[in-house]
């Protein structure tokens, strides 16, 4: 089969890999129907994460189920199915608590740029949909395995309950999927921190009602204006720098609470200062597969079409250009069809 393979920052190829094949009783293999690039893949493309040795990439996926291990009942050949980036057995403490992205024998999936893809744990990870779906729906639903998830998971972290007022820190497919939840969940008001006119105008389709262009200092005096002088009741940190972090803290009000989903970089957080503030403070890895049946159906009914964060469709032998137009803000997420 073919799929994406990095080299080095900047140097991301397709190549001839071997089919993936169940290693284990609890796996599956998939065809992908569509895949994508990530923001944070870019993280290593930009050499700020060390690539090391040559290796596949891609974490998000949907496809037709083509084999299953011999202790996988819940999804059979011929289904086409949605996934977690990180696989979940289901049944350890960790998944019956509801955060399987935490499970005992988590796989962060790192294969998926690809024409096929083993999914380990595919018992508890996997959920299929009723019949095929109809094309144009495949971007949304791939936005649930990723995406939206975890701007589903940024909204329910930060606390957004109905008639609130949330703050979106971030404007890429993470944030403006957090648009989608933090409007799903309620909010009343909802102020995206953006200055690039596409991704505005994406946010305000979502249900965005305010846009601060101000970044840092400037941004959360702006946040302060708009909330009275407080601040917001949630804030949802979709980046992950040091940067977005400060500036979410900064922007919730006393009691209000910082949902933060980017993954780090260089983020270190005051104690003292966050002792003071009153502002509470959760995140990580998102529990998707806790979402997953949810916003599948919220997808097939219509209700969310998160799927419009992929302004930018590639054929998976020009991944290259997909890295390349992320990279430079051309695109804000790639879609793949094999």
């Amino acid at each position: 089969m073919r799929g994406a393979v990095i080299h080095a920052p900047g140097d991301v190829r397709l190549e001839t890999l071997d089919d993936p094949k169940i290693l284990h009783p609890t796996d599956a293999v998939i065809r992908t129907a569509v895949t994508c690039v990530c923001g944070s893949d870019l993280w290593p493309y930009r050499g700020l994460e060390p690539v090391g040795e040559p290796h596949p990439m891609g974490h998000e996926y949907v496809g037709f189920v083509e084999e299953v291990g011999s202790e996988v009942t819940s999804v059979r050949p011929g289904q086409f199915v949605v996934g977690s980036f990180a696989t979940s057995d289901g049944t350890c403490a960790n998944c019956r608590n509801g955060f399987p992205s935490s499970c005992l024998n988590v796989e962060f999936m790192s294969t998926c740029q690809a024409e096929r893809v083993r999914i380990p744990n595919a018992q508890g990870t996997l959920v299929a949909t009723d019949g095929h779906p109809d094309r144009e729906l495949w971007p949304s639903l791939l936005a649930v395995s990723d995406v939206m998830g975890t701007g589903w998971w940024a909204a329910d972290a930060a606390e957004v309950r109905p008639g609130s007022t949330a703050v979106v820190v971030g404007d890429g497919a993470v944030g403006l999927c957090a648009v989608i939840a933090a409007k799903e969940q309620g909010a009343e008001r909802i102020i995206v921190m953006s200055r690039h006119e596409p991704r505005q105008r994406l946010a305000r389709e979502f249900g965005a009602t305010d846009l601060v262009a101000e970044r840092g200092d400037e941004g959360v005096a702006r946040v302060k204006e708009l909330t009275g002088g407080i601040g917001a009741d949630s804030v949802l940190e979709c980046v992950g720098t040091a940067e977005a972090m400060r500036q979410a803290l900064h922007a919730a009000r006393p009691g209000g609470n910082v949902g933060f989903v980017g993954v780090p970089h260089e983020v270190a957080v005051d104690g003292q200062e966050l002792f003071f503030s009153h502002v509470g403070l959760r995140g990580g890895p998102a529990p998707v597969r806790r979402y997953l049946p949810d916003l599948v159906q919220r997808v097939l009914a219509g209700r969310i079409g998160p799927g419009k964060v992929f302004d930018l469709t590639l054929p998976l032998d020009q991944i290259a250009e997909g890295y390349r137009a992320m990279d430079e803000r051309r695109a804000i997420k790639t879609l793949l069809t094999p």
